[in-house]
């Protein structure tokens, strides 16, 4: 999988891998995020490339004092399966 971009304006995270796009999308807020969107076509699907998404996204708060909300069904269960990451939960 190529690397995952922080697209600041577009607050996302995204990567491509076989030519197709994926990213998850955020909500900027005062001291916190929130998680709207992890989008991976189907075609690539399977391949891990969601929780590294999200992963990189908590990981981006986590480094920079942010609180998230994970409105996003995929976020929430990946932060659920993933205790390490409570504290960061709004």
């Amino acid at each position: 999988m190529a690397g995952i971009h922080h697209d600041t304006a577009a607050h996302r995270f995204t990567t491509e891998v076989d030519g197709h796009g994926a990213y998850v999308e955020y909500e900027a807020g005062e001291g916190r995020i929130a998680i709207t969107h992890t989008i991976v076509p189907p075609e690539i699907g399977g391949r891990g490339i969601a929780a590294a998404l999200v992963q990189t996204a908590l990981e981006y708060a986590r480094d920079h004092g942010l609180a998230v909300d994970p409105q996003c069904s995929y976020a929430d269960v990946w932060m659920r399966r993933h205790p390490e990451f409570d504290a960061l939960r709004a």
